[in-house]
């Protein structure tokens, strides 16, 4: 079984279909590393981060999305007068 912070590797294999060319099979390539979330992955594991600068960083992108939240909703109030 593996723990919380294991980490697991992806390998995506592409096979190309009859009649398909390179740029439409590299373009299949792209899009599944895409929606797999892979280069977000590589992104994300670049730099190091401790468990506390993450949870730091998730707070503070809680209270912009609050502020952000609170100044439409002034807006919207504001529109309807």
């Amino acid at each position: 079984m593996q723990s919380e912070g294991a980490h697991t590797a992806h390998m995506l294999i592409v096979t190309p279909k009859d009649g398909e060319s390179g740029e439409q099979l590299l373009a299949r390539f792209t899009k599944m590393v895409q929606r797999d979330g892979i280069l977000r992955e590589v992104k994300r594991r670049r730099h190091f981060i401790s468990n506390h600068e993450q949870e730091r960083l998730v707070k503070q992108k809680a209270a912009r999305k609050r502020a952000r939240a609170a100044r439409k909703a002034a807006e919207r109030a504001a529109r309807q007068r």
